[in-house]
Formats: C-alpha cells, structure tokens, sequence
C-alpha cells in the first residue's frame, strides 16, 4: 500500500544547521533536473536549514496524522508507504529533507518526470488524499487508486467539506500507517477503515478510479 498526501501551506522551519541536498532526496535521478529549474528561481533557499519533510509540513492534514506520537514501528512503515506531493520537489519521502519554501503548483512542471518517477508506486493499492490541484500532478492507475473524499451531512443533503477534510484525511492516514496488515484492494481498505470511519466504497466508472467516501459529523 501506498498513502499519497498533499503538502501544506503551513510550515515549519528547521533548526538544523544542514542545508538541502537535492542528490540525496528521493526520485533524485528523474526529478533532480526540474528540481534544480526551480530553485533557480528561489535564490538563497539551498542554504537554508533543511528537515525531514513530514516535520516541515504543519498543516491541519499532518496535525491529524501526529508523527512525533508515532512510534518507531510506525514510522518506518510511514517512511515506506507514504509519498508526499510538492509544489517545488515533486515527490518526497517523509525523511527527505527540505528546507520551508512558498511555491504555488504547476501540474505541467511535473506530468512528464513523476511519470517516470512513481512509476514503481503502481504496484501496489494505491490510497490517494491529494487534493485536486496535487492530484493532477500525477495521476496513477485507476484500477489500484482509490481517492478519499469527505462529505457531511447537512440538512438531509450530503456536501463535500474542504478544510476539515485535510483533518479526516490525516486521521485516515494515521489509521492505516498504525494497521498491521495494509489493504491490497479497494475492497480490503474498505473494511480496514470500518473499523473507525463512516465510510462506503464507490465503484469505479468511465475509466475513473476507486473513491471511498467518508461521512463526518457536521462541525457546527
């Protein structure tokens, strides 16, 4: 199983004295050439202070997925099945180190090059908790992806929430690292998540792929 998380705009800015490596990052040969286009444009962020990924990301989605309570088990398998989209580096294990950068996403920097560099991830289910924007970077095969979308219920109608649906999806992605068994199917992921979610699988049409749509309780 494979967890694809977005970034976040917030962030948090290391306090190491290391810099950024950009031949030590994952994907380092299809992504280093963009990477390094980009940085052009950012000068003085090389030697900024660099951090594992997943403790420079703040934002509500990574509050819910709680990394610093996660113990050493759990993070090795987070360091395995998690792949973060970026806006600057394109794809990003938990471990690589980066500096805290502002830099708004264009999908068609990155269609071509993570193309090839995810190319490995399609092996595996699949759980996608990118948002839109980030998920148009990289669209992985329909048949092993199955997108989470977060709904509640209001007024008898159902209606996709946004800001809290990072929280939810933090929530699931802590769920499934803590898992002992990862799901090999839509169907399997499914029944894992049952467990503590309101959740119903949605059947792949046209093409498209898997959703499991979670229902939360209304927030006010």
């Amino acid at each position: 199983m494979r967890i694809l998380l977005p970034p976040s705009e917030k962030k948090r800015t290391p306090t190491s004295s290391k810099a950024l490596n950009l031949a030590e990052l994952s994907f380092a040969s299809e992504l280093t050439h963009i990477r390094a286009k980009l940085l052009a444009d950012l000068p003085g962020l090389p030697t900024e202070p660099a951090g594992p990924a997943i403790t420079v990301y703040s934002g509500v989605l990574y509050q819910a997925l709680g990394w610093e309570s996660l113990n050493e088990k759990d993070r090795a398998r987070a360091c395995e099945s998690i792949v973060i989209s970026s806006a600057l580096f394109g794809a990003l294990k938990v471990d690589d180190e980066i500096p805290n950068y502002k830099l708004k996403v264009k999908t068609s920097h990155w269609k071509t090059p993570l193309e090839k560099a995810l190319s490995e991830l399609e092996e595996e289910l699949i759980v996608d908790c990118r948002s839109s924007t980030y998920a148009a970077m990289w669209k992985s095969n329909p048949r092993i992806t199955t997108g989470i979308r977060v709904f509640e219920i209001r007024k008898g109608k159902r209606q996709v929430i946004t800001h809290m649906a990072k929280k939810t999806r933090g929530e699931i992605a802590r769920f499934l690292i803590k898992e002992k068994d990862s799901p090999g199917s839509p169907e399997e992921l499914l029944m894992v998540l049952a467990k503590k979610f309101n959740v119903e699988l949605v059947i792949p049409k046209n093409g498209k792929g898997w959703f499991l749509d979670v229902i939360v309780h209304p927030t006010s």
